[in-house]
């Protein structure tokens, strides 16, 4: 039950911080894939970002809250 607390917690109060995260991640990552340039960092913050993302919005969910 303690777990399902910190996604409630991520959901309401780090997600803008997330969202942000995979905004400037996505646009990072497209502008060096214009340049032929690595991605590896801006790959793993998009993913988490994304994956914290989906995970609290479903875990919120299917507490009712």
């Amino acid at each position: 039950m303690p777990s399902m607390i910190v996604f409630v917690f991520i959901n309401v109060y780090l997600m803008p911080i997330l969202a942000i995260t995979f905004c400037l991640s996505l646009v990072e990552i497209i502008k060096k894939v214009k340049k032929d340039q690595p991605t590896a960092g801006e790959t793993f913050w998009l993913t988490t970002s994304f994956v914290l993302i989906v995970w609290s919005i479903a875990v919120t969910a299917s507490l009712g809250a």
